[in-house]
């Protein structure tokens, strides 16, 4: 991740968990915006979907979303992805167009013209 950091600090997860979330069946997004020209991003996957491969695995794919289309993402954000159980089976393409729709929606991503 070239312009972005990891999230590993508890308490600015519970704050992010405290603001308005973006859901859909696969994934939900919780961000806010921070005062550091870079994002932070914070992936979080439940031993409820399955055994530590299984988490890891769904944790990597996320995070491989995030670096591939990094550019598109406005700096300056607090992110934090929850994988629902239907993201560990889900294709890469539908957890990715599921990943940019949510960003979309919560305003992280940058307008055409400014890319």
């Amino acid at each position: 991740m070239k312009f972005s950091s990891s999230l590993k600090l508890n308490h600015i997860f519970q704050r992010l968990y405290h603001t308005q979330g973006y859901a859909d069946a696969f994934l939900v997004l919780y961000v806010r915006r921070n005062r550091l020209g870079r994002n932070r991003v914070g992936i979080t996957v439940s031993k409820k979907l399955g055994h530590a491969v299984v988490r890891n695995r769904t944790r990597r794919r996320l995070r491989e979303i995030y670096r591939l289309h990094e550019a598109q993402f406005t700096p300056g954000w607090d992110i934090v992805v929850v994988a629902r159980s239907r993201s560990v089976d889900a294709p890469f393409e539908k957890l990715t167009e599921s990943y940019l729709r949510l960003a979309r929606k919560a305003g992280l991503l940058r307008q055409e013209e400014e890319m």
